[in-house]
């Protein structure tokens, strides 16, 4: 029994064995943290049924690993095609979400999904489509990548153009994207010149998107709170740091969170304060390795790769989920302004999750080995 359950693995999950025991163990994790850290949201709008939660996180997180296993299983070069189509979407979306989407905090980011009623972020499709066509827009012009009229102008078009609408309603996800982008150059040898300039016009198209989207005042009060030198705290980053000094070393034990009853997006955006109370010191630790080892093992395709498209895919899905990830764990222990960036894979969510699956997916797709590129016409990848 346990040989065919051992063949069965070998052969339907393919590629980095140590990513996909990344994602199943971080799912895990997702599921009984979400599940103690929801239930004060569940006696506020449920009745006190917890159970509720469970199955809806349970089944999106089973959602997402389906949707791993399916992009996985796709030749990672079919994403190059389908990266610009989704990318050419983006633009009228995003621009429809501002000026008509559903209101969170003040910005308007949601829209909801006709018939199935369910909401979504167009931020998360532009952000994937946006990294998967710059890889390959990198990867074509390797040959002239110093070609400014060819190769750069292209780029920081896109790059700006699809930050910049990002920007008007999500700043630290705006952000997040250019620096993945900028990464993604850096590493396909555009002239550090060339990137000198793209943080130049980021920086126009993000005062022009501050200017006359939703998020400046919202800015100014977080980094203002950040670098406050009164001592007093926002209610969300004390309620945090109280619970990460409850959770000591070894934590107080699995569902025995106080803090989630009284921290706001205790199973969302700060989940990971509530990982610490519960799991203490070593469990947080643990989280923030299991991230580490994703980095590392995204950013080793760079050089296992054989083609310049395979490996800016992974490296810049992989920088764009743990950056997320990082920039989540900072904020919970007081190393960054509050953002409201969820933790990949963990936090409670609805589509952000099918996204992040989807991702994670096509870095395992890079990372099989076993596809074919001998009638590719891609150039061999070159480091910087």
């Amino acid at each position: 029994m346990l040989n065919r359950f051992t063949y069965w693995l070998k052969d339907n999950l393919k590629g980095d064995p140590f990513i996909w025991t990344i994602i199943i163990v971080l799912s895990l994790i997702s599921v009984a943290v979400v599940y103690s850290a929801s239930s004060a949201l569940a006696f506020q709008k449920k009745g006190g049924d917890t159970v509720y939660y469970l199955i809806k996180h349970g089944g999106l997180i089973i959602g997402s690993l389906v949707l791993v296993w399916l992009a996985h299983k796709v030749d990672y070069k079919y994403y190059s095609r389908l990266s610009r189509f989704a990318l050419i979407i983006s633009v009228p979306i995003l621009v429809f979400t501002f000026l008509m989407g559903g209101e969170l905090n003040g910005a308007s980011r949601w829209l909801v999904i006709p018939i199935i009623n369910q909401s979504f972020q167009p931020s998360d499709l532009a952000k994937l489509a946006l990294i998967a066509n710059l890889a390959s827009m990198l990867a074509k012009r390797q040959a002239n990548i110093e070609d400014f009229k060819e190769s750069f102008i292209p780029i920081v078009l896109w790059c700006g153009l699809i930050c910049g609408l990002i920007a008007l309603s999500n700043l630290s996800t705006a952000l997040i994207l250019f620096s993945t982008c900028l990464l993604l150059m850096f590493i396909g040898r555009v002239p550090i010149k060339y990137l000198f300039m793209l943080v130049l016009v980021g920086a126009i198209f993000g005062t022009i998107a501050l200017k006359i989207g939703q998020r400046l005042e919202t800015a100014i009060n977080r980094i203002k709170d950040f670098f406050n030198d009164s001592g007093e705290l926002p209610d969300q980053a004390e309620q945090a740091f109280i619970a990460i000094w409850n959770g000591g070393f070894f934590g107080k034990g699995p569902g025995n969170s106080d803090l989630k009853y009284f921290l706001p997006q205790s199973s969302s955006d700060f989940i990971y304060a509530i990982i610490i109370e519960e799991y203490g010191f070593i469990g947080g630790v643990f989280v923030l390795f299991l991230y580490l080892a994703l980095l590392y093992r995204g950013m080793k395709t760079v050089v296992n790769s054989e083609r310049a498209y395979g490996g800016l895919l992974s490296a810049g899905l992989a920088f764009s989920l743990v950056g997320q990830a990082m920039i989540n764990m900072g904020v919970a222990v007081g190393l960054g302004p509050i953002t409201g960036q969820p933790l990949p894979l963990v936090s409670m969510g609805g589509t952000s999750l099918l996204f992040t699956g989807l991702s994670l997916g096509i870095i395992l797709s890079v990372s099989r080995g076993d596809i074919s590129e001998s009638n590719s016409s891609e150039p061999k990848y070159a480091t910087a």
